[in-house]
């Protein structure tokens, strides 16, 4: 699919990095290949060649775009401040559960499993994830301790709905969420 002020056919970085992310979430980051990845593009090696040295360079690029899209993602979380806690937790979560980060975010975790560049993108994201959690339990009120605890017991909750779910979040899961969050805010 070419970007627009690009000719018919030829393929941007961008191209290249969906069609990485489409693979490592379809059938894992084992299956991240430069045949496999021209097959889905319906180009040669020659265009892989184009646009990245090699693999390395294109994994980094993966690597570096997932973190872009990430952190645009979580942007916002300083701005919700204004908010009451309740809804600051439920963006929030909302953010990284939504159906555009699920399967990419699954993916990246499992890839962050036996890559240490990958771990140490996923490790920084969610100390990130953590202290905005964490303020958000402070401004409802509880101490230090209890929203260490609440703030690491809903992170893990978030990332055990995102790998327990079979398919991406429903209103099922989002009731569940809100569920969750009633028990945690509760006193």
């Amino acid at each position: 699919m070419a970007k627009s002020g690009e000719s018919a056919g030829r393929l941007s970085v961008d191209d290249w990095i969906q069609a990485g992310y489409a693979i490592i979430a379809d059938e894992g980051r084992s299956a991240l290949k430069i045949d496999r990845l021209c097959t889905r593009l319906g180009v040669t090696k020659g265009s892989f060649y184009w646009h990245f040295r090699d693999m390395a360079a294109y994994r980094a690029a993966l690597v570096q775009a997932w973190a872009e899209l990430r952190d645009s993602d979580r942007s916002h979380f300083g701005d919700l401040g204004d908010l009451t806690p309740r809804e600051r937790l439920t963006r929030m979560m909302a953010s990284l559960l939504g159906e555009r980060q699920w399967t990419l975010e699954r993916a990246m975790r499992e890839w962050a499993r036996t890559d240490p560049v990958v771990a140490d993108s996923v490790h920084n994201a969610d100390l990130l994830v953590l202290g905005a959690v964490r303020d958000a339990y402070l401004a409802a009120g509880f101490d230090d301790d209890d929203a260490d605890v609440r703030a690491n017991a809903t992170f893990a909750a978030g990332i055990g709905f995102l790998h327990l779910s079979a398919a991406a979040p429903d209103a099922r899961l989002t009731e569940q969420r809100e569920r969750f969050l009633d028990l945690m805010l509760s006193r």
